[in-house]
C-alpha cells in the first residue's frame, strides 16, 4: 500500500469518525421505555373510585395559530415559523379555553421546547404559568428532539413535546417509544420519534388509573408506520385492561374514522386509506367521537382538524380522539369549535366520564 493511499484512507476514517461523533451529539436516541420526572404538589387530591372526571385532548400546533401554510402542510407551503405575536395570542387563547373548561386532566400535543421555529420557547412552562392554580401535577415527554436538523426549512433545533396536566396526584410517569418511520440510518436520527406518555394516577382504594397521551406519525403517503404504531398502542391498552386497571388515552392519531375517507376531496385523501388502522382500537374499545357521530348526520359537530390550507373555510375531518376502558362510563362529550378555529389547526375534544366504583 502506497503512502498516499494510506494517508487517504486515514483521512477518510477521520472524516467518518468526526461525522459519526457530530451526528451522535446533535441527535436524540430515546430508549424503548423511560421513567420520566413528575412535577406534583403534595396537596393535590387523589382520585376516588366512582367519581366524575373531565378530560380534554388538544393538539395546540406549537402555538402557531392559523395565519400560515407551513412548508410541511402542503406541497406549496411556504411558511417556516410563526411570529412572536401570533404565538403570544395562541398562548393566551389556549389558556383561556382551558380555564373556561377547567378539565381535570389536559392532554396536550405539539408544545415546543427549544425549537428554532418557535424562538426557543419552553411553551409548556409558559402555559403552566397561566394555569398553575388549576393543575398542581404534570408530566411531559419529547417526541421530536435534535440540536440541529439540516433540512433547509428547519436548519436549526427542534423540540416538541407531549404534556399532561392533572388536577389530581400523578404517582409516576413513563415514556414508551412507538415504531418509527422507515428511513436510512442517518436521516432517521433527525425524524420525529412518536411515543406514548403514560401517567399513573393513584386511586384512594390503593389502585391506580393509567392516562395516556400520544401523537401518532403524520405520513405523506400511506405506509406501514401508522399500522405498526396503532398495533403497539392496542397491545399496551390490552395489558391495562387484562390487569383490571382503568385507563384512557387521548391525542392526535392522524387517522380517519369510518366513513370520512370518501367525503374528503380526492387531493386530500393521500395520507389516508379506506381501511383506517384505527379499527384496531375501535373494534376493541369505546371511542370519542364514535364512528356514528363522526360520520353521521351531525358529523360537522365532531370534526377536529382544520388543515393549514387557505382553500378551506373550516375543519373538514376528524383525527383527534379519546379511547377509554369499558369499565369507565361516558357521560357527555363534545368538540369545542365555536371559539377555537383560529387557535390551532386542531380543535379540543372534551369528555366527562364516571370512573368505575370500588369493588
Amino acid at each position: 500500500m502506497t503512502r498516499l493511499l494510506r494517508y487517504t484512507l486515514l483521512t477518510l476514517l477521520i472524516v467518518i469518525a468526526v461525522f459519526a461523533l457530530l451526528l451522535y451529539n446533535l441527535t436524540w436516541r430515546p430508549g424503548a421505555k423511560e421513567v420520566l420526572p413528575v412535577s406534583c404538589n403534595a396537596k393535590a387530591p387523589t382520585l376516588v373510585p366512582g367519581q366524575a372526571l373531565k378530560v380534554m385532548t388538544w393538539n395546540v400546533q406549537f402555538l402557531a395559530g392559523k395565519r400560515y401554510v407551513f412548508w410541511n402542510d402542503l406541497a406549496h407551503g411556504d411558511d417556516e415559523s410563526p411570529t412572536a405575536e401570533d404565538m403570544a395570542f395562541s398562548l393566551d387563547e389556549v389558556a383561556r379555553v382551558i380555564r373556561d373548561e377547567q378539565p381535570d386532566i389536559v392532554l396536550l400535543q405539539e408544545l415546543d421546547d427549544g425549537a428554532k421555529a418557535s424562538d426557543y420557547q419552553n411553551q409548556l412552562k409558559l402555559l403552566q404559568e397561566r394555569v398553575a392554580d388549576l393543575y398542581p401535577c404534570s408530566a411531559h415527554a419529547f417526541d421530536w428532539k435534535a440540536d440541529f436538523v439540516p433540512d433547509p426549512h428547519i436548519f436549526g433545533s427542534v423540540g416538541r413535546q407531549l404534556a399532561t396536566l392533572s388536577r389530581f396526584q400523578i404517582e409516576h410517569a413513563e415514556r414508551l417509544q412507538l415504531p418509527t418511520l422507515p428511513a436510512n440510518v442517518i436521516s432517521r436520527q433527525f425524524k420525529p420519534k412518536n411515543a406514548l406518555l403514560v401517567s399513573y394516577l393513584p386511586l384512594s382504594d390503593g389502585g391506580q388509573m393509567a392516562v395516556l397521551n400520544t401523537h401518532l406519525d403524520r405520513v405523506t403517503e400511506p405506509d406501514q408506520t401508522l399500522q405498526d404504531q396503532v398495533t403497539v398502542v392496542a397491545k399496551v391498552l390490552d395489558k391495562y385492561e387484562s390487569r383490571g386497571t382503568p385507563w384512557l388515552i387521548g391525542g392526535d392519531f392522524n387517522l380517519l374514522p369510518l366513513g370520512q375517507y370518501r367525503r374528503l376531496p380526492t387531493d386530500q385523501r393521500t395520507p389516508y386509506t379506506t381501511d383506517s388502522a384505527l379499527h384496531l382500537l375501535w373494534d376493541r374499545y369505546p371511542m370519542i367521537p364514535t364512528n356514528n357521530e363522526a360520520s353521521g348526520v351531525d358529523r360537522a359537530r365532531w370534526l377536529t382538524h382544520y388543515p393549514n390550507d387557505f382553500g378551506l373555510n373550516g375543519p373538514d375531518r376528524t383525527v383527534d380522539y379519546l379511547f377509554y376502558s369499558p369499565r369507565i362510563k361516558r357521560v357527555e362529550a363534545m368538540v369545542r369549535q365555536d371559539d377555537t378555529l383560529r387557535i390551532s389547526d386542531h380543535l379540543p375534544v372534551i369528555a366527562r366520564f364516571l370512573l368505575p366504583a370500588a369493588p
